[in-house]
């Protein structure tokens, strides 16, 4: 991949991920790697939750919602080369099941038995975010009790990696310090860095989780989705699409704008989308109150996961309100002077005492938009 101006990625590391997928009884025929992401981080979302069904009934009340944004475009491109070489008869009879999007959610539903709603969604960039809004929605409508909701990716390769430097996406200037290269709201911010890996929340229904005396992070109050009807790759140029997501998990929420403390940002790294994100948070917040919520970036320290990027992102999330602590942007080394100035780099800033609130906002190619409102667990009782 020498010709590509791009150099840098952000990669699982593949010994480890093999290892932890054999643990988690991924059949590795069957699963291309951004099923396995998947499966591997569902069974720890189990594990941490302490939910294992084993009963009809459990298992019944049990779903999954995990989407993907590209799948896996190198085995595709393997599969035209050997049926262009007229060698069908090589092709792995497991090709359709290994490139499905819907199929990392298939696995971890068929690994543990899980009979709920089984669902998939992929929507570039805005994949986690919508897929666990959209478990939030099921398990409010009583489709479940307990969704698995999250993301996975796993498409660094020569054809994704050259398609989006053809879009001139991608960071170049930066291959010789490939850890500066994801640098979002920085003046020196040339494109993101591709990422990938995978997170997996359970969505559970309060009261079946106060039975059963589970531990919570948080509690999902918002959820609000829209689109741009601008252009197939660039935002809305004001962050109209994305404001009307953001005034949408508002409002869907009951919790008041002033409540905001924290807002996990989708800034990429790119020029013009951190610009009109800030531009968006804005409209939605005012200049005064936007002095009060901490802003960042995490895809600063992680690149940028695609489709699997939201469902990261809502992890942090989720911890920042756990810890009362927001995560820094890192590489913001000199902060851009057209941009919001509340990004702090290289340190985490401490969020108010009490019960608090924190948006994590998706947005991508296509015009979609999503935005997902956290707030503090509530009280036992």
């Amino acid at each position: 991949m020498q010709q590509l101006p791009c150099q840098v990625v952000a990669t699982v590391p593949r010994a480890a991920a093999e290892a932890a997928a054999a643990a988690a009884g991924v059949d590795p025929r069957r699963s291309s790697p951004f099923i396995s992401f998947a499966q591997i981080a569902a069974a720890e979302a189990l594990q941490d939750a302490g939910w294992q069904p084993q009963t009809a009934a459990d298992r019944a009340a049990t779903g999954v919602s995990i989407g993907a944004g590209m799948s896996c475009t190198s085995e595709i491109s393997d599969a035209g080369a050997l049926i262009a070489a007229g060698k069908l008869r090589r092709l792995s009879p497991y090709f359709v099941p290994r490139i499905l999007v819907n199929m990392a959610a298939g696995a971890v539903s068929i690994t543990h038995g899980l009979r709920g709603p089984n669902h998939a969604v992929s929507t570039a960039c805005a994949t986690g975010v919508h897929c666990i809004g959209d478990a939030f929605r099921m398990v409010q409508r009583g489709d479940a009790q307990l969704m698995l909701a999250g993301a996975t990716e796993a498409c660094i390769d020569a054809i994704s990696l050259g398609g989006f430097c053809r879009l001139k996406a991608l960071s170049t200037g930066f291959n010789d310090e490939p850890e500066k290269a994801s640098r979002p709201f920085d003046a020196a911010r040339d494109g993101f860095v591709m990422g990938e890996g995978a997170a997996v929340l359970l969505l559970e229904e309060l009261q079946h989780a106060r039975d059963r005396g589970a531990r919570m992070y948080a509690e999902v109050r918002g959820y609000g989705l829209s689109g741009d009807g601008h252009h197939i790759t660039a935002p809305h140029p004001a962050g109209a699409g994305a404001a009307l997501a953001m005034r949408r998990a508002l409002e869907g929420s009951g919790v008041p704008a002033s409540s905001i403390c924290y807002i996990n940002a989708h800034a990429t790294s790119t020029p013009v989308g951190d610009e009109i994100e800030q531009a968006a948070i804005l409209d939605v917040f005012g200049p005064e109150q936007v002095k009060s919520i901490y802003i960042s970036s995490t895809k600063g320290a992680t690149g940028h996961l695609l489709g699997a990027a939201g469902a990261v992102e809502a992890a942090f999330s989720i911890l920042a309100l756990q810890h009362s602590l927001a995560p820094p942007t890192c590489n913001l080394e000199s902060p851009d002077p057209q941009l919001l100035p509340l990004l702090v780099s290289g340190r985490a800033a401490a969020l108010p005492e009490g019960p608090k609130a924190v948006l994590c906002n998706s947005f991508g190619f296509g015009g979609t938009n999503a935005s997902v409102l956290f707030c503090s667990p509530p009280a036992a009782v």
